[in-house]
């Protein structure tokens, strides 16, 4: 018999006890991890429940584990190269957890869950295999709601954003406005551009699906930072309409029906047309790309 193959049971045997401890440590950690942070994660799902402006959160875990799930070959193979960098990492997570659950502030105790991932991770693989996972790490930020003083900071220069273009739009459809901050008085009624109205609840989930819809559908960086930005004025143009709509409604059809049954289905219509405007975006941007790689393709030919 082959001194290698008198060495490889022992082998085996080591390699099978390593992943032995490595499945035990790793077990520990969720359950250290999931006691710290089980109230937390508890009231993120019901803000997700409950406030339609973050419905959206429900997804954003999801999709990470599957972008997980699609590079789990590549994840597998890699080196592992375990760093100290991530044990002050942790530190400073725990740290942020400590001054989010004393200060009772929300948002830093909610983000200091993906400090901890951030730090494990570079514990125990390095920043090699962090960096592996910077896309879906990263992208769960989403999943956390936006601060009140800064939610309230963006949505009142939306709100005067939306009323500003419908007050622009409606004259030209030969409605008369007079607009006075987010109020734009017609003359049957008054419309106001209250915060449920600013635009915000389409901004945050069309921002999230432009993410989504990009990583799936375009494998070039540049297509899917414009597809994700572009979310921005899409959902502004779309807002914009649905106000216009009610307004042109109001005045030449009936005021009632324009503020009630139109005001509350116009959100799911104006999202749809929002997700179809980011489609059609796509393939203008598919078919720019597309001209400029046979225009340099026509160059480099008659360069040679």
């Amino acid at each position: 018999m082959s001194p290698v193959a008198q060495i490889d049971p022992f082998a085996r045997t080591r390699n099978f006890s390593a992943r032995r401890i490595v499945w035990a440590e790793s077990f520990v950690l969720l359950l250290l991890v999931g006691w710290l942070y089980f109230s937390i994660v508890l009231h993120l799902a019901g803000q997700w429940w409950r406030d339609p402006n973050f419905s959206h959160g429900f997804f954003v875990p999801l999709f990470s584990l599957f972008v997980l799930w699609q590079n789990r070959s590549k994840l597998v193979a890699m080196r592992l190269k375990p760093s100290w960098w991530g044990l002050l990492i942790l530190g400073f997570a725990l740290s942020t957890l400590i001054v989010g659950v004393l200060g009772a502030e929300l948002f830093l105790s909610r983000l200091s869950l993906l400090l901890v991932i951030a730090a494990l991770v570079v514990l125990f693989a390095g920043w090699e295999s962090f960096a592996a996972l910077l896309f879906p790490w990263a992208f769960l930020i989403l999943m956390i709601p936006i601060p009140a003083i800064i939610f309230n900071q963006i949505t009142f220069p939306l709100q005067i954003l939306a009323s500003k273009l419908a007050g622009f739009v409606l004259p030209l459809a030969g409605v008369p406005v007079l607009r006075e901050g987010n109020i734009i008085m017609l003359p049957e009624m008054a419309l106001e551009v209250a915060e449920a109205c600013s635009g915000i609840r389409s901004l945050l989930s069309l921002g999230t699906l432009a993410i989504i819809y990009g990583y799936l559908m375009e494998s070039r960086i540049v297509s899917r930072i414009l597809l994700a930005l572009a979310a921005v004025p899409i959902a502004v143009a779309a807002n914009s309409m649905r106000i216009v709509g009610t307004g042109l409604l109001v005045q030449y059809w009936d005021p009632d029906k324009a503020a009630g049954f139109f005001h509350d289905f116009s959100g799911w219509l104006i999202f749809v047309v929002s997700l179809i405007m980011l489609f059609v975006l796509h393939r203008l941007l598919r078919l720019l790309l597309r001209r400029s790689t046979e225009d340099t393709g026509v160059i480099g030919e008659g360069g040679n």
